[in-house]
């Protein structure tokens, strides 16, 4: 645990998606402490008392979830002990030693019922485990460190893991057609972009005086479908001579799956822009920067984290 000499932030979760784009881009003017999860569990609340006590960190970003959906179904015991349990043992612990946290959550905290994007200020209503866990997490977070900001974001993809991007890349290489739902609408979200907001988000809360706190939404400008999404992806490869599929869009009803997922999951990111000044660009340049990743790496990158 020894310091380089700027002040450092601890982050959770550093495998995963946003996690690894911050460690690749830590925030600048910060020390990035990402301890595997062998030391930092979020189901482990002693191993989170002593990391928090550790060191007088100037914030704390919890980028570790259970992020598997329709698996949560059937281990809800881990999921609302990653999701709810986790975060409010973090929060209590970080709220002690006053140190700000960063808290990511999901648009699954919805019913994905609303005909416009949801605002910070809309009720929850989450219709499965995953979704309840993430909102009971978010009520522990904002219930017990005053100084905290939940960042909700959507649809997240990057160059590493399990997401869509990286899934049609790779069915794209065996498959001459695939079939895409085009029911479900939403603001594809890239972990590079978020990672950058978290930065920001960080440095804000790490200024001397009054910050913000509350909920905000952060996701990627416009809106589109998997199917819109898809066919963006595989357009981009395509130029690069990649060999893409026929695609064809279909109805949720036509895909089913343990978990019902969202009709809507459109986030507004007003407030974030106005308290923070941060703008989101449009989600086609987004995934054109990570398809051109891939695709140079020969899909392949981050294969297995």
């Amino acid at each position: 645990m020894t310091g380089s000499g700027l002040p450092a932030i601890l982050l959770t979760g550093g495998t995963g998606q946003v996690g690894r784009a911050l460690r690749e881009s830590p925030p600048q003017g910060f020390e990035l402490v990402a301890p595997p999860r062998t030391e930092l569990d979020l189901a482990d609340p002693d191993a989170l008392e002593r990391w928090v006590a550790a060191r007088p960190w100037a914030a704390i970003v919890n980028a570790g979830a259970w992020t598997a959906v329709d698996a949560a179904e059937s281990s809800a015991p881990e999921a609302w002990a990653a999701n709810a349990r986790g975060p409010a043992a973090l929060a209590k612990a970080s709220a002690a030693a006053d140190i700000p946290l960063v808290h990511l959550s999901t648009d699954y905290v919805f019913d994905g019922g609303s005909d416009r994007p949801y605002r910070e200020d809309d009720p929850v209503g989450p219709v499965s485990v995953y979704g309840a866990s993430k909102a009971a997490g978010e009520l522990a977070v904002a219930a017990l460190n005053p100084r905290h900001v939940i960042l909700r974001t959507a649809w997240v993809f990057s160059p590493w893991g399990t997401n869509f991007v990286r899934t049609m890349l790779r069915l794209g290489e065996t498959r001459e057609t695939l079939s895409v739902v085009d029911d479900q609408q939403g603001c594809p979200t890239s972990a590079l972009d978020i990672a950058a907001a978290v930065g920001a988000v960080c440095r804000r809360l790490a200024t001397p005086g009054p910050a913000p706190s509350g909920v905000f939404h952060f996701v990627n400008g416009g809106e589109t479908t998997w199917f819109g999404l898809a066919s963006r992806v595989f357009d981009r490869a395509a130029t690069a001579g990649r060999k893409v599929p026929v695609l064809t869009p279909i109805a949720s009803s036509e895909w089913p799956t343990p978990v019902r997922r969202p009709a809507n999951s459109r986030l507004d990111t007003a407030r974030l822009t106005g308290t923070f000044g941060l703008a989101p660009r449009p989600w086609t340049e987004a995934a054109d920067e990570v398809v051109d990743r891939l695709v140079r790496a020969g899909g392949t990158e981050g294969a297995g984290a």
